[in-house]
């Protein structure tokens, strides 16, 4: 497998490190997954920009832990899986919750499990929805025009978990403990 840098503020290239001095301050380091995008400022700066919307759309943390890490363990990308994990958990999803998504299933949490059954059917329906996994969705009480919102979230998710299955970055020991294989 190829071997991607992990670049630092200091080594990443100039256009990159705008974005990647915002999501230092924003997580309080920088993720070595972010370090890794960075040998692509389109890349970086694309998903700082998709994720400014993610964060400031309809959903709860919560809810976009719980669609983040579903995403991460559906395309089988491991550094995602573990770092939502942990967000995840600070946000506030159950240890349940959060090793049921990691296990392929469902969420007790009857709001959550419609967000991961949606989110895992778009990926593996590549987006081919049908009215009844519309309908399942809407059942759990959320707007319909909340299904373009998954969407979002989705295609941000989409990078990272692509990038981090290309990239391979380390795992930072921070989160180690949510270790995960596909």
């Amino acid at each position: 497998m190829a071997n991607f840098p992990v670049h630092t503020l200091e080594s990443a290239p100039d256009d990159s490190k705008p974005a990647l001095k915002g999501l230092a301050e924003a997580f309080g380091m920088l993720p070595n997954i972010a370090g890794a995008m960075a040998g692509s400022p389109k890349l970086i700066n694309g998903l700082v920009g998709v994720f400014q919307q993610v964060h400031g759309g309809s959903f709860t943390e919560a809810q976009i832990q719980t669609l983040l890490l579903t995403n991460a363990v559906t395309n089988g990308s491991t550094w995602p899986v573990a770092f939502h994990s942990f967000l995840a958990l600070k946000e506030g999803l159950s240890e349940a919750d959060v090793q049921a998504i990691r296990a392929r299933r469902l969420p007790q949490d009857p709001k959550l499990a419609a967000l991961s059954h949606l989110a895992r059917t778009l990926i593996d329906k590549r987006g081919r929805l049908d009215d009844q996994d519309v309908a399942s969705f809407t059942a759990a009480g959320f707007d319909q025009a909340l299904v373009l919102e998954v969407i979002l979230v989705v295609a941000a998710s989409t990078m990272t978990n692509y990038a981090g299955s290309v990239a391979n970055p380390p795992l930072e020991e921070l989160f180690k403990a949510y270790a995960w294989q596909a």
